[in-house]
């Protein structure tokens, strides 16, 4: 049929059974490949399209055919004949004609009809879209980022991610007080344990140690990464204030580590002492040839790890940040099965058994878990703040302050409920420009009105929200615009989905429905083509499958009481397999076995294990309504469209142009 079925645009498809408008969603992925895979139409010098045919006074240009056909028929050189072309040329002006009965319904008008088209559109328009690639290229980033692993000291400044002004500017001078102090030679540690609002600064002087990609917000973490060894970057605002960091060292990554340990606690009413002394008696039994299950059985005491011997989960550099002691000798074993001698942490005595080193995996193997990660992570929405400032200088955003005060001021509470309407007197007011136009007032209020909800925010915090959403929506429809001017195949491609989503409609409406719900009709064209519907040896039967042969021979009792609730409820409880209708013996291979007479039989093929119960076998002649139906339908249904067809080209004019047919068949068939 169109962009709603495999292909979009074939209108050698037709369907006997009524088609759910759903089925688009189903098939878009193959609509998708078909789409990569076409070539645009063949380049020409004509400035102007040229007209194939119109339908109600609407053309239709001769390269939007080309491109179809050429789509449609890639691998089918056999049809690049005139006698296939103008075939198809018929085929394809009575779809246009469906297309503009929908249209002349205002089918494409409707809520349910914008929503879907819009899906579509959203996912077509990606490939051409500035920044389409934002994921694919942080996922790379990052996975580069993770082959290096950095040691960085820091200094923070608290600030609230929506802290005023002047909380903000008073944060700031602080931090660039310290910069000085810096710069006049003074020592980063000594400054972080002075004035870090970091409270482990005072323990630790700011370092961080180790650490590698998503381990730290992603602003703070860029600046890691590039920031010279030996260096301070400039201030770094993340979610947490300002700070500076000093990067100490960078070295190749080690990937992860996976070790078991065996722990004895210390703190609180347990003597240090006693448990430095019980963990190098655990050593020296250890080395003496002791099993590791049986002494960690006997003296672990951390419950975490009780039901694994001591295992713990893999972790990489900076992930044990809390027990740096505990990482560094972790890392520091080289084979598996050696184990280090007592290491002490703030939570008691340790010794440590390497089970595995685990290096980075190839990209192609931690993409997909990156891609997750990423994508739930800050550094996706900074990226697209930063694509979006880079859109709006691209198009020459340019906004117009007295406007855009006037208009915030008439923010009030009833934005917070969703149900805004304020009274506006300067409309058509210029609020913002791009390259290509300009955006009035009302504009905007209308944009707000269409897509406001209830929200938590302050009235003008939300309003602001709303304008950079309308600004974005602006330039993105300017972008489209581009987009269509210059790639002739997206153009293609969506008008295939509007006119394709409309066909699923209409022929859903005037076709498919009424040929299979109206019974009197299909009998009625059945008694009148009754000649169409004859048949040979047949027999009615009932096929009962399953792999396993004893399900089956109980089932044979209970057909023949003719019970049909019990034998439903058999079927379903065993997970049988069931079909009926009308066979010819050719039909399944096993009737070949079987007598051709009425009968429960048992037969078996490749495996499988059959239960046939022939109801009546028929002679070769007229088939009844019944066994006809199937064929019926699909005839009706034909019937029904051909006679709608004939309707259509008397309502609208179709006039083919001589010129463009002549086009279409000398640049296909010299394809």
């Amino acid at each position: 049929m169109f962009a709603a079925l495999q292909k979009p645009f074939d209108p050698k498809r037709y369907y006997p059974q009524p088609m759910r408008l759903q089925a688009v969603l189903l098939l878009f992925c193959s609509a998708i490949l078909s789409f990569s895979i076409a070539q645009p139409p063949r380049s020409s010098k004509r400035q102007k399209p040229l007209t194939l045919f119109s339908v109600n006074k609407k053309p239709v240009f001769a390269d939007e055919f080309i491109y179809l056909y050429r789509k449609n028929h890639q691998h089918a050189t056999e049809d690049f004949t005139k006698e296939k072309i103008e075939e198809y040329l018929t085929l394809y002006i009575n779809f246009k004609l469906k297309v503009e009965e929908a249209r002349q319904r205002g089918m494409d008008t409707t809520a349910a009809f914008i929503k879907e088209y819009n899906q579509y559109k959203e996912e077509l328009r990606k490939p051409y879209l500035p920044g389409n690639n934002i994921t694919d290229s942080l996922v790379r980033m990052t996975y580069e980022r993770m082959k290096e692993e950095v040691r960085a000291a820091h200094l923070l400044i608290t600030l609230k991610p929506d802290a005023s002004p002047e909380d903000t500017l008073k944060a700031f001078n602080r931090l660039k007080q310290i910069q000085e102090k810096l710069a006049a030679g003074e020592d980063f540690a000594e400054l972080a344990k002075t004035y870090s609002e970091d409270p482990s600064a005072k323990i630790n002087h700011g370092d961080l140690r180790y650490f590698t990609a998503l381990q730290m917000v992603y602003p703070f973490e860029t600046a890691a990464y590039t920031t010279p060894v030996g260096m301070v970057s400039k201030p770094v605002r993340t979610k947490f204030g300002y700070h500076i960091l000093k990067v100490l060292d960078r070295r190749p990554a080690r990937g992860e580590v996976e070790v078991s340990h065996i722990m004895i606690r210390k703190g609180e009413d347990k003597d240090n002492a006693e448990a430095k002394k019980t963990i190098f008696l655990v050593y020296d039994q250890l080395q003496a040839g002791a099993q590791w299950a049986d002494v960690f059985k006997e003296y672990s005491e951390d419950p975490g790890t009780k039901d694994r011997g001591g295992k713990l989960r893999a972790f990489g550099a900076g992930m044990m940040s809390n027990v740096p002691e505990f990482e560094r000798v972790a890392f520091e074993l080289q084979n598996p099965g050696d184990i280090s001698d007592p290491v002490e942490t703030q939570y008691g005595w340790h010794i440590i058994r390497l089970e595995r080193k685990i290096p980075l995996a190839p990209f192609e193997a931690l993409a997909p878990t990156l891609k997750n990660k990423i994508n739930r992570d800050e550094r996706t929405q900074i990226s697209k703040q930063a694509l979006s400032e880079k859109l709006r200088h691209d198009f020459a955003f340019k906004d117009m302050p007295d406007v855009k005060t006037k208009t915030f001021a008439l923010a009030d509470s009833t934005l917070q409920k969703g149900k805004w309407n304020p009274k506006v007197s300067n409309a058509q007011a210029t609020l913002f420009t791009l390259k290509d136009g300009s955006f009035k007032v009302g504009d905007f209020i209308a944009y707000v009105k269409k897509n406001q909800a209830v929200n938590a925010s302050t009235p003008v915090k939300y309003l602001e929200e709303q304008y950079h959403n309308f600004i974005d929506k602006s330039i993105l429809e300017s972008i489209e615009r581009e987009i269509v001017a210059k790639h002739p195949e997206y153009r293609y491609l969506l008008n295939e989905y509007y006119e394709g989503i409309l066909l699923f409609e209409i022929m859903e409406k005037e076709v498919w429905t009424k040929a299979s719900e109206d019974s009197i009709g299909q009998q009625q064209y059945y008694a009148s083509h009754a000649d169409k519907y004859k048949a040979g040896d047949r027999v009615k039967a009932a096929f009962y499958s399953a792999d396993n042969v004893d399900v089956l021979d109980p089932l044979k009792g209970l057909l023949e009481t003719g019970d049909q609730q019990k034998i439903q409820e058999y079927i379903v409880r065993n997970k049988i397999r069931s079909e009926s209708g009308y066979y010819k013996k050719e039909d399944k291979a096993f009737l070949e076995t079987l007598p051709w007479e009425n009968g429960i039989y048992s037969a078996e093929n490749n495996e499988m294990f059959y239960l046939a119960w022939l109801k009546a076998v028929l002679p070769p002649g007229q088939m009844s309504f019944e066994e006809a139906r199937p064929a019926v339908v699909s005839d009706y249904q034909t019937h029904l469209e051909n006679n709608w067809i004939a309707k259509l080209r008397s309502k609208y004019p179709v006039k083919i142009n001589g010129k463009g047919k002549a086009y279409i068949l000398q640049q296909l068939q010299n394809n």
